[in-house]
């Protein structure tokens, strides 16, 4: 992980909200746009009100009639089972479902996904969708579209809202991470078919008419370890054309539209995890 002093050492000047807006631009945001953000605040040179200041020049490049899209997974409160990094002993698990707080889109911090998306998570007018394990925040002219009737089963499959932003038109901004953090492929991950993919059960604590619960719902057994390939070869093909690449601040950064990369994500896995 990189220091504040690590990032300072790097930086000509610091970055300030205008610099950033003007980062943004250069690299092809445009107004009006549904865009989902992955970011990393530290791949970035020192910034001048740090994850706020972000936020704010995302806001200002996308106006009043923009989307501004993050994701707020909330990974601590999946079942104890599956846990790796680090395990708990067997002997907690019935007690951690039993005692776990209830999601709550309010209260429920994110988890690895970044001190931008924490912070965007917790602005006023925000919101969140209902999802326990892979909500998602948005502020803007489609952001209750976006958010609404987030299905508790196969999160990031059609009635998500990664789907939404597909239906929309919208866009991804990698800001400083790569295609391991690129959400957006899990949707293709529930459009193609391959001989490995299975169904798996997961589970939650939600609250229920006021009541909380552990509950069980199916999804799809996920893989990410593939997406870095997946992107590079997107890079390297005709479609990847669409992608504008760029800085803001240090961080490297590309902009695509969602539907090229999901739909080239669909093909692509049905292709090489059939191997």
């Amino acid at each position: 992980m990189t220091s504040e002093g690590q990032v300072i050492q790097k930086s000509n000047l610091p970055a300030t909200v205008d610099s950033l807006q003007a980062d943004f631009a250069a690299l092809g945001v445009e107004s009006g746009v549904v865009l989902l953000v992955h970011s990393s605040l530290s791949a970035m040179e020192w910034v001048n009100g740090g994850p706020v200041a972000v936020i704010i020049a995302l806001q200002h490049a996308l106006g009043s009639t923009g989307t501004l899209v993050m994701p707020a997974h909330s990974t601590g409160l999946t079942d104890p089972s599956g846990w790796e990094n680090p395990p708990v002993p067997r002997s907690w698990w019935d007690i951690i479902r039993e005692t776990m707080p209830a999601y709550r889109p309010d209260l429920t911090p994110t988890r690895s996904m970044g001190v931008i998306s924490e912070t965007f998570r917790k602005q006023n007018g925000v919101l969140r969708s209902v999802h326990p394990h892979v909500s998602f925040c948005a502020l803007g002219a489609h952001a209750e579209e976006i958010t609404d009737n987030h299905s508790l089963a196969f999160g990031m499959g059609e009635e998500s809202p990664l789907a939404r932003i597909y239906d929309l038109g919208g866009y991804v901004l990698l800001l400083g991470v790569g295609y391991d953090r690129n959400s957006s492929l899990h949707l293709a991950e529930y459009r193609a078919t391959y001989p490995t993919k299975r169904i798996v059960q997961e589970g939650a604590p939600i609250c229920t008419s006021g009541v909380r619960t552990w509950t069980t719902f199916e999804n799809v057994d996920l893989d990410a370890s593939d997406f870095e390939h997946i992107g590079d070869d997107f890079m390297n093909s005709d479609a990847g054309n669409v992608i504008h690449h760029g800085r803001v601040g240090l961080a490297d950064c590309q902009l695509m539209p969602q539907r090229e990369i999901v739909d080239f994500a669909v093909d692509w896995i049905e292709v090489y995890r059939a191997k």
